[in-house]
């Protein structure tokens, strides 16, 4: 399992793996209870590769921060995420010492932390994921070096046999 694969759900509580597509949403699967559920189409959801969180300089992916906490606690996170709003805060001012602190709210240090202590045993932060446009990269130079394929034409026009056997009727000019 990777991270592209997590996706979260506004409104239902928890991570979940995308299953199956179907014609009315997807069939996902929670990665607290290994229940599935349906969610239609309509339904807002967010990929965490796709979450960043606002800096001062630039935004860093979900992933980067998941990576320091890692190198820093290791599997064990080193503050409750339901505890104080003050020591979340400064936790995470220790792992991330560039974070805006108008734009990130406490709120959203809580679901990242409890988000990590989901995930921590299923992904290895450390790995990297490639990225759409690197594999389509990497497909297209490796296409280059094989022969073309060469193609077969065919005659246009009606077949000979079919031309005499036609009995549509021609129209005089008048």
């Amino acid at each position: 399992m990777e991270l592209k694969d997590i996706i979260s759900v506004p409104g239902m509580s928890g991570l979940y793996k995308v299953v199956a597509n179907n014609k009315n949403g997807f069939i996902v699967e929670s990665l607290v209870d290994s229940k599935r559920t349906m969610i239609n189409s309509n339904q807002r959801i967010m990929t965490l590769v796709d979450i960043a969180v606002y800096t001062t300089d630039e935004e860093m992916p979900l992933r980067e921060i998941y990576k320091k906490i890692q190198q820093t606690d290791g599997q064990k996170l080193g503050v409750d995420p339901k505890g104080d709003a003050g020591k979340l805060r400064d936790y995470f001012k220790k792992v991330v010492p560039t974070f805006d602190e108008e734009r990130v709210y406490t709120s959203d240090i809580k679901k990242m932390l409890v988000w990590y202590d989901l995930l921590k045993d299923k992904i290895d932060f450390s790995k990297e994921e490639e990225v759409q446009g690197e594999a389509d990269d990497k497909i297209s130079t490796s296409n280059e070096h094989e022969k073309p394929i060469p193609k077969k034409h065919e005659a246009h026009g009606p077949k000979a046999e079919s031309a005499k056997a036609t009995t549509a009727k021609t129209r005089k000019k008048v």
